[in-house]
């Protein structure tokens, strides 16, 4: 086959393909964005369900049932270890001065659960 008739031979399959109008792109792109959004949402909300809300101070003593002096104690400590903990993380956030001390604090007030 030469060049010549190889070239027609694409034109001939890919002529009906070029003149046939294109289905208008405005109109397919909503339902494409609606479906992604779709699949985003229902990806968020396995996410959500799969993560467990971390147990707080509070929640833990109560499932221990502690009272007394073991309950101060067990919340001293647990609440010290907060601070430690959302110390670090406000550093590895390189989080200084009024953004630091906000942070700090609600942080310990979200693991100790007041």
């Amino acid at each position: 086959m030469s060049q010549a008739n190889h070239k027609q031979g694409f034109a001939r399959v890919l002529a009906p393909a070029m003149t046939e109008p294109m289905e208008d792109p405005m109109r397919i792109l909503p339902p494409m964005m609606a479906l992604v959004m779709l699949g985003c949402l229902i990806g968020v909300g396995v996410h959500a369900q799969s993560t467990p809300a971390p147990a707080t101070c509070k929640s833990q003593a109560t499932d221990k049932k502690l009272a007394g002096a073991a309950l101060t104690s067990f919340m001293k400590k647990c609440e010290t270890d907060a601070a430690t903990a959302c110390d670090t993380s406000a550093a590895d956030k390189k989080l200084n001065g009024a953004a630091k001390t906000s942070f700090t604090k609600k942080c310990v007030t979200d693991a100790v659960g007041n």
